[in-house]
């Protein structure tokens, strides 16, 4: 009995063996894939997520202040100034052109919110809408055949003939300060005035700097050149240009007068201005 039962434990012992060899072995273990390295962080902008959004309204025909570019989008100098003070106050801006009649009653009916198109700061203006800070100034100036003796004080136009512009703030000022000493030659327009001052009929024009020195870029008036020193002066030439807003947009005002400002004094203004202009309008 006892050796039955020795017998039967070698016989199981030799089964478990047996089936121990015909277990197959397992496959190694793979290699962990490596996890996937995360995508590069977008750089952040430098500017905020637009808070809120307007329309900015412009006449688009006064070139290189404002006009179409090719794509029919308006452009130029308030335009850059009105995209850089747009990201400045955290504002989604859109651009659109509408006539220049329809400018004023266009902002008041709400169908934009900010005009910017060499709007000159007035009285009458104030009293219809809100108006931004300055944001370009072009003084008056003279110009006169290139070597004319008049790079000097106005006193060197003394007995001169001056061309000026019939009715307007430009011959306001000429009459207050030459009535005396020159002879005034009036013009229904400034191009007229020009036009005379090229076939040598006067001796110099008087009038906005920035309109006198684009004609001289011209080749019509490539005989002539900006002479003297710039003319200011609030009270007759005006206070320059501003942007307009309804009103109530004091807020707004507020925004785009602060963003003027800082544009101004950390040589962002100064940039654009170049780009356009060999002088300062601020």
């Amino acid at each position: 009995m006892r050796l039955l039962a020795i017998l039967l434990a070698l016989a199981a012992t030799a089964g478990t063996a047996l089936a121990q060899q015909k277990t197959p072995p397992r496959p190694p273990p793979k290699p962990a894939v490596p996890a996937a390295k995360p995508a590069p962080a977008k750089p952040a902008s430098k500017f905020a997520p637009p808070a809120f959004k307007i329309t900015v309204a412009t006449e688009a025909a006064y070139p290189p202040f404002n006009y179409l570019d090719r794509k029919g989008m308006p452009a130029g100098f308030e335009m850059e100034l009105a995209q850089e003070a747009c990201q400045r106050i955290k504002a989604e801006c859109e651009f659109a052109a509408f006539k220049w009649d329809d400018l004023i009653p266009g902002l008041i009916d709400k169908r934009f919110d900010v005009i910017m198109s060499s709007m000159e700061v007035t009285s009458e203006r104030r009293k219809r809408m809100g108006l931004s800070r300055r944001y370009y100034l072009s003084p008056g100036a003279f110009i006169a055949a290139k070597g004319a003796p008049f790079d000097g004080p106005p006193s060197l136009l003394r007995n001169k003939r001056i061309g000026i512009q019939r009715d307007s703030t430009h011959a306001d000022w000429a009459d207050k300060s030459f009535r005396r000493s020159a002879q005034l030659k009036r013009y229904d327009t400034v191009a007229e005035a020009l036009d005379a001052l090229a076939k040598d009929e006067i001796d110099a024009v008087f009038g906005d700097k920035a309109q006198l020195w684009l004609w001289s870029q011209k080749p019509e008036g490539t005989c002539c050149e900006i002479v003297g020193q710039d003319i200011k002066d609030n009270q007759t030439l005006g206070l320059g240009v501003a942007a307009g807003l309804r009103k109530e947009d004091a807020k707004l005002r507020d925004a785009l007068n602060k963003a003027f400002g800082e544009m101004m004094t950390d040589g962002t203004y100064k940039k654009i201005n170049d780009k356009y202009f060999p002088f300062p309008l601020n």
